[in-house]
């Protein structure tokens, strides 16, 4: 999965025949908010008063709870920030297909996107429908999106484990190096009669061969199971290599594009 760190624009990107503008901005998405479009409390079939409602109860301001145009259910939302432009309504399902897909294929890894709270700030449209169809405005929307992204210190999300392990006390020395040699913490320890209880956390990409591990350093003594805790950013250090992995496996160049790629200027 990828996300975003910070905020990023209004930036500009232009149709393929450079006749329509879309301006867009970036922002994280509030989690408590992601989370209710996940579950399917925020969705677009529901009342618009009543989403107003949920958002402003959120910590929206009343004008942008009520200008919504798409939440996407991986934990997107995008907003019709514009003031005044026409032919936005026959417009909006061309912009929408770009968001959508840039949800479904971020700018970093081609990965999914959530947490991302984009804000459509301005269009200048070609007067001519014949120039402004799906074919134009899809792309463009999509630039707008992806260049907004990569300003907004994008980074991938890799899922982490929670682990609990049941030791007897000589190993929990071993049981601790394991943990940490797989990218791990160690959270808490509670001792229940003989047996010391660790609680911990681990990224799921290194658990791979945890089983061998911790049975070559505890003898067979530990028992463990593992559970989905959350979504974590892929620590900088070992950031780049996992992308090119990624990127190099789906086919692309293992650098990620720069945003000016996708940003156009005037």
């Amino acid at each position: 999965r990828e996300t975003i760190r910070t905020a990023a624009g209004p930036i500009m990107a232009k149709s393929p025949n450079r006749h329509n503008k879309i301006f867009m901005k970036v922002e994280p998405l509030d989690e408590k908010v992601a989370e209710l479009i996940r579950n399917g409390t925020l969705n677009e079939y529901k009342d618009t008063k009543e989403v107003a409602e949920i958002l402003r109860n959120a910590g929206w301001e009343k004008d942008e709870a009520k200008r919504v145009m798409r939440f996407d259910p991986r934990g997107n939302v995008f907003i019709d920030g514009t003031k005044g432009v026409q032919f936005i309504q026959e417009s909006t399902d061309s912009i929408l297909s770009g968001f959508e897909d840039t949800m479904k294929e971020g700018p970093l890894a081609r990965e999914q996107v959530r947490g991302c709270k984009f804000t459509f700030h301005h269009f200048v449209p070609h007067e001519d429908p014949a120039h402004r169809g799906l074919s134009q405005l899809g792309p463009a929307s999509r630039r707008a999106c992806m260049g907004a992204m990569l300003l907004a210190n994008p980074v991938l999300l890799e899922p982490t484990l929670g682990i609990e392990v049941r030791v007897p006390q000589e190993m929990i020395g071993n049981v601790a190096g394991v943990i940490s040699s797989k990218r791990g913490k160690v959270l808490n320890m509670e001792q229940k009669g003989v047996v010391h209880i660790l609680t911990g956390e681990m990224p799921a990409s290194e658990t791979f061969d945890l089983s061998e591990v911790m049975r070559g350093q505890t003898a067979g003594k530990a028992m463990w199971n593992t559970h989905f805790k959350a979504w974590t950013p892929v620590p900088n250090s070992v950031l780049p290599t996992i992308l090119a992995e990624i990127r190099k496996r789906k086919g692309l160049s293992p650098d990620p594009p720069t945003a000016n790629e996708f940003i156009d200027s005037e």
